[in-house]
């Protein structure tokens, strides 16, 4: 969860919500209350459903199949185009870290468009590897990960709050507080930095005890995160005026790195840098493996070619899938190239898991009048009155940030409909009808019970 959305996303949003300011703050605090309701939902998903590609299992088993797949595509589609936008993200991230660190040749090499190109392409299939040779290599790579992001996230917060408002040779500039609609619009992107709790319960069928654990780590996730988000934004606007953030986000692409490096002296300018291209490094295997387990769930219930399920001898683990996952994300880093922008990348993922938490919410609520024998396994906040508040608040927050975000989309903005989300992601939601459709029809060919087959979990 910890990675560009902390880094880039609370600065950028300058300019891309004209007018939000000083409201940044309140914005994430804001997006903070539907990824609670919808962490909840999974978690009491989790508890019942503990399976590999949780969120298509959940609203399959809960909703209906259609709705489980094509939500579960369009969040697999959007999920790839993010790991594309990661891993474009990363060369310039390392290009900062050469010119806090004195190379300015490298810093230069790096910017050249073939190597803005070619050099996240080969990040991401070394990661697509670490994948390929399973949970004990994915371990061993992410976890020193994890704990540099934290280490070298601390310094930010540290240096940050240390500065006084002043250090940036800007005064702090008074306005007039961002309206609510403006606020709302931040809300909705801002909400694309806590969405990484969902690859936890993708990786369901992997987990130790996953009844009890997986709805344990979606809460901790939450919980620790939105606590460091606050921390990180609360120190980066604490040190720079937000009006130097607007400024610089209207020049050029900027990041917490660039803005708060720029005030520190050489050894923490360079920690502080060298902190965001990590947190964007760790990003990548955490995101494979759940795009890949995504498709393994659907090839487990036949609605994709059973060739995706199949297990690689040695690793156990699904070379088909993270193959493909990966090869739609290498398309993600050349739509970011030939783009010249990543927002895009970043509006798509946001409308597509607007949807899919909608539904996770949605299926909370109708699991025990749609599958009651499932609904008698869940362990996680058992009493329904209390489920019941939380289906029907996540539905109506995040019902109103996709209102909000589509709005925002789809207003006039001069751009052409291929540079929007909302007809993108439509195209994506039908080409994953069409790919069901053809699909279920085969299933009922062959003989198989589509109603037995989608009310029984699959197996371990």
């Amino acid at each position: 969860m910890v990675g560009a959305g902390i880094y880039v996303v609370p600065f950028m949003i300058q300019r891309h919500v004209p007018g939000i300011g000083s409201g940044v703050l309140l914005a994430y605090l804001l997006a903070a209350i539907p990824a609670v309701l919808a962490g909840l939902a999974y978690a009491i998903l989790a508890s019942a459903m503990p399976r590999a590609g949780g969120s298509y299992v959940y609203a399959s088993r809960g909703l209906s199949p259609y709705l489980g797949f094509i939500a579960s595509f369009s969040q697999w589609f959007s999920l790839c185009v993010a790991i594309g936008v990661v891993s474009y993200l990363l060369t310039p991230f390392v290009r900062d870290v050469a010119l806090a660190a004195g190379g300015s040749e490298v810093a230069r090499w790096l910017d050249q468009p073939a190597v803005r190109l070619l050099l996240p392409l080969a990040v991401l299939w070394l990661f697509a590897g670490v994948n390929l040779r399973g949970l004990g290599t994915y371990q061993r790579v992410l976890l020193p990960l994890l704990g540099l992001t934290f280490l070298l996230g601390a310094v930010v917060i540290v240096a940050g709050f240390a500065l006084g408002p002043g250090e940036a040779g800007v005064p702090e500039e008074s306005a007039a507080p961002a309206s609510p609609g403006t606020v709302a619009t931040a809300a909705a992107l801002l909400f694309s930095s806590f969405i990484g709790f969902d690859a936890i319960a993708q990786a369901g069928g992997e987990a130790r005890d996953p009844s009890r654990t997986l709805p344990l780590a979606i809460g901790l996730a939450i919980g620790i995160v939105t606590v460091f988000y606050a921390l990180f934004a609360g120190a980066v606007y604490h040190a720079v005026p937000w009006t130097v953030v607007r400024d610089e986000a209207l020049r050029h692409d900027t990041s917490a790195a660039a803005l708060l490096g720029a005030l520190l002296p050489g050894a923490l300018r360079v920690a502080v840098v060298a902190g965001a291209a990590v947190a964007l490094v760790k990003d990548l295997p955490a995101m494979l493996l759940g795009v890949s387990r995504l498709m393994f769930a659907w090839a487990e219930d036949g609605i994709v070619p059973a060739v995706v399920a199949s297990v690689h001898p040695r690793f156990h683990t699904p070379p088909v899938a993270i193959g493909v996952s990966a090869g739609v994300a290498s398309l993600g880093i050349l739509g970011c190239h030939l783009a010249g922008d990543f927002f895009l990348g970043v509006d798509i993922l946001v409308t597509s898991m607007l949807v899919n938490f909608l539904l996770i919410c949605g299926s909370v609520l109708a699991l025990p009048g749609r599958n009651p024998a499932l609904a008698r396994e869940i362990r996680v906040l058992r009493s329904r009155t209390a489920q019941q508040v939380i289906g029907v608040a996540g539905i109506v927050l995040l019902g109103t940030l996709l209102v909000v975000h589509t709005a925002r989309d789809l207003g006039p903005s001069g751009l052409p409909w291929y540079l929007r989300s909302s007809p993108l992601w439509l195209g994506v939601m039908a080409v994953g009808s069409a790919v069901y459709l053809r699909e279920l029809r085969g299933l009922r060919r062959r003989g198989v019970d589509v109603q037995a087959l989608f009310a029984a979990l699959p197996p371990e």
